[in-house]
């Protein structure tokens, strides 16, 4: 019988001339389509519901395994509004990851839809990280060195990405870092919002409630370039059925602000201090 292997999601080295700053490693952003069957048809060995204060829907943590290989995933189906009336919806999940890997960032690890227990949800590849932002800041851990710049430049592309999916859990926990100081995000049950906030507000810009030093300071051109050629069409091609036309609206609208927002700050500072 083979030995079954346990594998987990590695992250590249810091390279100076990286564009996007892709976050998951070169060989897992070259398997994606694998990861993704991986997560759709292997067997489930084991199963763990996550519960407490800090698993607000109650996901469940899946053993799976197939080919020798095994990896644990993270699947959950909460839909609806949870009881801070918040809307939660595993298809954001999806939606998310999928948006992130054709804008390519890369910064969402795999997930796809999958059945368990009789129910539809969402199935993503567990990341195995070193810290999250929030032992970050209890520990007072600094990155060192250039990895100083590319951390800075990794928050200023979440702020970005959550600034359009509209994410309003991002929390401490749900950054994953790595010893390398790259950055997974997790947790987009409660993105892309459809209200008014929603398609004239930006989450992250001086108004920010923790300060207007939390805004997208700087971003690659790349990034900004995928964004300006974003259409309804390109988004649907994206994320398939999982999000609504309405949400799909609204994300161009708030694709529309954040664009808007960078000529502002390009007239204000320079482009080569916005733009690289």
């Amino acid at each position: 019988m083979k030995k079954a292997v346990l594998v987990v999601l590695t992250v590249a080295a810091l390279g100076i001339g990286s564009g996007l700053l892709a976050q998951l490693a070169p060989d897992v952003v070259a398997e994606y389509d694998k990861w993704e069957d991986f997560l759709r048809t292997a067997k489930v060995t084991a199963q763990k519901q996550l519960t407490g204060p800090l698993s607000v829907t109650n996901p469940w943590e899946l053993t799976l395994e197939k080919d020798g290989v095994v990896h644990l995933a993270v699947w959950k189906d909460i839909f609806g509004a949870n009881i801070k009336g918040f809307k939660e919806t595993w298809k954001g999940e999806i939606a998310a990851y999928r948006l992130s890997r054709a804008l390519g960032l890369n910064m969402v690890a795999p997930t796809v839809e999958r059945e368990f227990k009789g129910n539809r949800g969402s199935c993503q590849l567990w990341v195995d990280s070193w810290n999250n932002m929030e032992t970050i800041i209890k520990k007072k851990l600094n990155p060192p060195g250039i990895k100083a710049t590319y951390f800075a430049r990794e928050l200023c592309l979440q702020r970005a990405f959550d600034n359009l999916i509209y994410n309003v859990d991002r929390h401490q926990r749900n950054y994953l870092m790595m010893e390398d100081w790259r950055m997974i995000l997790i947790d987009h049950s409660r993105s892309f919002g459809t209200s008014k906030k929603a398609k004239t507000d930006l989450i992250y810009d001086e108004k920010y409630k923790e300060g207007p030093q939390f805004i997208m300071e700087s971003l690659p051109r790349t990034f900004v370039e995928a964004l300006k050629a974003l259409t309804a069409e390109s988004v649907r091609t994206s994320v398939g059925d999982y999000l609504t036309d309405d949400e799909i609206a609204a994300t161009l609208a708030r694709r529309d602000l954040i664009i808007a927002w960078l000529d502002k700050r390009i007239a204000q500072v320079g482009e080569t201090k916005v733009l690289y």
